[in-house]
């Protein structure tokens, strides 16, 4: 499931419809480059910010009509009459991303994931004509989880970088410092924290994994093998009994084997 570090997207695979393709790849590149603008190389907070607002000035030019230097993305938008909100939704977690490195509870994160990564599965569903509003529900449901499942697969990668995704609040009640989680300290608290932040994830995929059912087709495939991927990175975290640090848990062949077989099981949720 992995697509360079934006994980959790279906760019463009042998899955997906020739004719949807270069639609998503046109929203793949705007959002891998603004999440590049937002997260990588030296530049100063305040040229991140303008550069993001730059991409702000291009869907704005999009939605008038006007001249972008991104006619794949108005191309894509025009012909499967995308709403511009998801893509502002991106802009928005993006630029949170300059300015936020800390989430106090688990509603201030889950409501950055709804602009960081719900969208995703909003703009699939839209171009698959199937964007009822319980399936964007559902849909928003997974994206929410598998971009959990994100965070608690990369602790260790993120506090390095002077972030912390899991949220304070949750420090605080399991007793785990984030002088601890920049040590890689392993004990009972963090194991117990993190098996809590685990099985949030867990639920909400669970929550989310019937629309995998309810879509036919090779988007349908799809999605369980992105559903499958998420519980697998899970189940992945539980077995080493949370300890993300001595390694960062991530999908094997082995693991890819497991999944395809578990998604074509007309028994399984997902």
């Amino acid at each position: 499931m992995s697509v360079g570090h934006y994980e959790n997207f279906p760019v463009a695979s042998w899955l997906m419809p020739s004719s949807l393709r270069p639609a998503v790849q046109a929203i793949y590149r705007f959002a891998r480059t603004a999440d590049d603008l937002a997260d990588e190389g030296d530049a100063a907070p305040t040229e991140r910010l303008a550069a993001l607002d730059n991409l702000r000035d291009q869907l704005r030019a999009i939605e008038a009509a006007r001249t972008s230097q991104w006619p794949d993305l108005a191309d894509a938008i025009r012909q499967h009459r995308l709403p511009l909100q998801p893509f502002y939704d991106l802009l928005s977690a993006f630029s949170q991303d300059v300015t936020t490195t800390r989430y106090d509870s688990f509603e201030t994160l889950t409501d950055y994931c709804r602009r960081s990564a719900n969208p995703v599965g909003q703009l699939m569903l839209r171009l698959f004509q199937r964007d009822a509003p319980d399936l964007q529900r559902q849909s928003d449901a997974v994206c929410t989880a598998l971009q959990l499942a994100n965070f608690w697969q990369d602790v260790a990668i993120d506090i390095k970088k002077g972030r912390v995704y899991v949220p304070q609040q949750d420090l605080v009640t399991f007793g785990v410092s984030e002088a601890q989680m920049a040590r890689g300290q392993i004990d009972q608290n963090w194991q117990r924290l993190m098996a809590f932040e685990v099985q949030r994830a867990r639920t909400l995929l669970n929550q989310g994994a019937p629309l995998a059912r309810t879509l036919s087709g090779r988007i349908g495939l799809e999605l369980r093998l992105v559903v499958q991927g998420g519980l697998r990175i899970l189940e992945r975290i539980d077995a080493v009994g949370g300890d993300v640090f001595s390694r960062r848990p991530r999908l094997t062949a082995r693991d890819w084997t497991i999944m395809s077989w578990r998604a074509l099981q007309p028994s399984t949720v997902a």
